[in-house]
């Protein structure tokens, strides 16, 4: 014997209000007595009812469901970024499915179409690319699309980053000011826009006080491959060797001190300065206490669903936004501090 299913009509009937309240009461953002959500939800809860989502999408348009997609979360700003992003949303109304995808244009395109099949409202891009013929089908779809801490040289798609290149300009004043004559550089993914920018600014800096990168080496944003990168430019004689490495993100930046203090004895900072990027929690760490270039995550993620919300429920009157967001530098005992220095 199957058992009928409860509508809210049953719930109406139990709580002696309308149809039209109960549906109020379940749906985001419509208005309700707190006398009437009381007494709707008390009997949902006494028949065993829920609000059917999917139906409701079908007839408002609507799904209230943002697509975010994200490379890989072994970086810790990744995860406090992205619960702060979730959070936010959940706030306005909306839920979150989160999609992994590679680096690789053609994974994140077949993302982006499974995404759509689930008629989301929109999408964040958390540090992935797009390909110009998938823009065009969100275009197409009518699906608004924000990247997140990543942005690419086409026009109608929004972003919202740090600012890449004045934060490798102000490693590279630090750095500077603390007298080093011998600065390497270990690079994030050459695909990234977050990596040419850092990379960008560090070395306009440097080259204004008539200095290059001494020593260049290629972490991809990751832990093992910038160990690799540390030891072939760390494993030299002193001359040989840079007196100061900026690292283009902290996930690179404590593997590489571990290699530095560890397997090659040197002191940090007495033998070399390191300086990270992203401010990351375990950066404050006393294990670490890394000298590193904070990227205001909360206010990424305040602009970033701003956008995202304006292109949805004001689609004809809010047009693409591309928003980099200043950062501080966050001195600790990682990297020489010159005598004076003030932030």
């Amino acid at each position: 014997m199957t058992e009928t299913r409860v509508t809210s009509l049953d719930v109406a009937r139990l709580a002696g209000v309308s149809q039209s309240a109960v549906s109020r009461v379940f749906t985001p953002g419509a208005s309700a007595s707190k006398k009437t959500v009381e007494k709707v939800r008390k009997a949902a809860l006494e028949l065993g009812y829920r609000p059917n989502v999917l139906a409701r999408a079908m007839v408002s348009g609507k799904s209230r469901i943002i697509g975010l997609v994200v490379a890989y979360l072994e970086n810790h700003f990744y995860p406090d970024a992205l619960g702060k992003l979730s959070n936010q949303l959940q706030k306005r109304g909306y839920h979150v499915l989160i999609f992994m995808a590679s680096q690789t244009a053609g994974d994140i395109d077949a993302v982006v179409e499974e995404i759509l099949d689930y008629q989301v409202d929109g999408i964040v891009l958390a540090s992935v690319a797009m390909s110009s013929d998938i823009a065009e089908r969100c275009e197409q779809a009518g699906v608004p699309v924000v990247q997140f801490n990543r942005y690419e040289d086409r026009e109608g798609i929004s972003a919202v980053t740090s600012d890449n290149r004045a934060g490798g300009r102000k490693v590279a004043e630090f750095l500077l000011a603390g007298g080093h004559e011998r600065i390497g550089y270990i690079a994030g993914w050459e695909g990234a826009s977050t990596q040419r920018d850092r990379e960008a600014g560090f070395r306009e800096a440097l080259a204004a006080a008539g200095q290059g990168v001494f020593a260049r080496g290629i972490g991809n944003f990751n832990a093992e491959t910038a160990r690799t990168a540390a030891r072939a430019m760390f494993d030299l004689p002193v001359a040989d060797r840079p007196d100061a490495v900026f690292v283009s993100n902290d996930h690179m930046a404590i593997a590489v001190m571990d290699v530095l203090r560890f397997e090659l004895g040197l002191d940090v900072p007495g033998d070399v300065s390191v300086v990270g990027y992203d401010d990351v929690p375990p950066s404050a760490w006393p294990a670490y206490n890394l000298t590193t270039l904070r990227q205001r995550a909360n206010l990424m993620v305040e602009e970033t669903v701003g956008i995202l919300l304006d292109q949805i429920e004001c689609s004809d009157s809010a047009p693409p936004r591309m928003i980099a967001i200043d950062g501080p530098l966050i001195v600790r005992g990682s990297a020489r501090i010159p005598e004076g220095w003030t932030s």
